[in-house]
């Protein structure tokens, strides 16, 4: 018997999973992982597009080179989710599974928030951040914010990297002194699991006269008069927005009857939904944990684990502890390392790595040995 299972999305949870499933029973799986794209592309890459320091071809790490045992890759747009019959419609067909995973992530509502996209750029899309490779060179004096405008959202070391490294790129192009940053988070602090890390960024923030507001987001935009309206009703005045859109399910997630509070909700210890043979994991839950690669890739092991246990009748795995580690840009060729785990112990607790030139290398063995697990780049 195979393990007839269909894996929706190719981000770090979907590769995961993939790679661990296969390894485990080799021919012995039938996995289909299918995503809309052609392409995977590391979060943290999208700043490195953004700023230059690669090109977006460089980057990209092309589904085509998914050479394993028991899996194919479908490059599909998925239509339809039925996760009572495990039944998933794309636009090329349809697909039925003894085990069906949701991994699609979080898109991006930009029109949640009035006037970003007529006055504002967003940097968590590739797209964005594409455009912005364009943008940033062009702005020479005035004021820039970078400005979240919901919670929860990927990545949250991601709007202080934004902050820092764009007063980099400024001071390399001689122009810092004629512009002022500012960086809107919802949150009392950076990071709140690590108030190390946070101590750390905020001490970045002010060294490098970045204006740090905390507790606020940005409602809306007001393209006319170049201002961002914060949620107080307060206004700042901006010539170069960097926001955060808000977040959400992905549409067919939405329509698909899996979802409570915007969210889908699973068992935290083992990511199993409400629906039998049905698992979710990553961005696209509400289990508890950050929106961020590392996180649903530790939740993938789980399933594997869990799935392995029940084939072969073995016991099954630790709960998931909503562990992970996040690489943080601090600028000036530095990065930092937060280790947080979320759902262990009564509150979430992380630790902190002061940022060094040796935590580089350490973040580019992170991105080269998934690389290579995944991709077999």
């Amino acid at each position: 018997m195979k393990l007839r299972t269909v894996v929706l999305g190719a981000g770090f949870g979907g590769l995961e999973l993939s790679t661990i499933l296969s390894e485990a029973l080799g021919d012995h799986l039938d996995l289909t992982l299918i995503d809309r794209n052609d392409s995977f592309v590391f979060g943290f890459s999208k700043l490195d597009v953004m700023f230059g320091r690669t090109t977006p071809d460089a980057v990209r790490l092309a589904y085509s080179n998914i050479v394993k045992p028991g899996v194919v890759f479908r490059q599909e747009t998925i239509t339809a989710i039925d996760p009572e019959a495990r039944r998933v419609t794309t636009d090329h067909g349809a697909y039925e599974a003894d085990v069906l995973v949701i991994a699609l992530g979080a898109d991006y509502d930009l029109a949640a928030t009035p006037g970003l996209i007529e006055g504002g750029n967003e940097f968590y899309s590739f797209a964005g951040a594409q455009r912005l490779r364009e943008v940033l060179p062009t702005f020479s004096s005035g004021q820039a914010i970078v400005g979240v405008t919901s919670a929860p959202f990927k990545c949250p070391p991601a709007p202080s990297e934004a902050a820092l490294l764009l007063h980099d790129h400024l001071t390399t192009r001689g122009v810092r002194e004629a512009c002022e940053i500012s960086i809107v988070m919802p949150f009392g602090a950076p990071i709140p699991p690590s108030p190390a890390a946070s101590k750390a960024l905020i001490a970045a923030f002010a060294e490098r006269g970045i204006t740090f507001v905390p507790n606020r987001r940005v409602r809306a935009l007001d393209p006319a008069r170049r201002v961002a309206i914060l949620d107080d009703a307060s206004e700042m005045p901006y010539d170069l927005f960097l926001g955060i859109p808000k977040h959400r399910v992905p549409d067919v997630v939405a329509a698909s009857g899996l979802t409570e509070n915007g969210w889908i909700p699973v068992n935290p210890e083992n990511l199993k939904t409400r629906f039998p043979g049905v698992y979710a994991v990553g961005d696209v839950t509400s289990v508890g944990t950050a929106k961020a690669g590392t996180f649903s890739e530790g939740a993938a092991r789980v399933v594997a684990a869990s799935l392995l246990a029940e084939m072969r009748g073995g016991e099954p795995p630790s709960a998931y502890a909503g562990a992970g580690t996040c690489y943080v840009e601090f600028g000036g060729g530095r990065v930092g390392r937060v280790d947080v785990d979320f759902l262990s112990g009564p509150t979430p607790t992380g630790s902190f790595i002061e940022p060094s030139v040796a935590l580089v290398g350490e973040k580019q063995h992170f991105g080269s040995g998934r690389r290579a697990r995944w991709f077999g780049l």
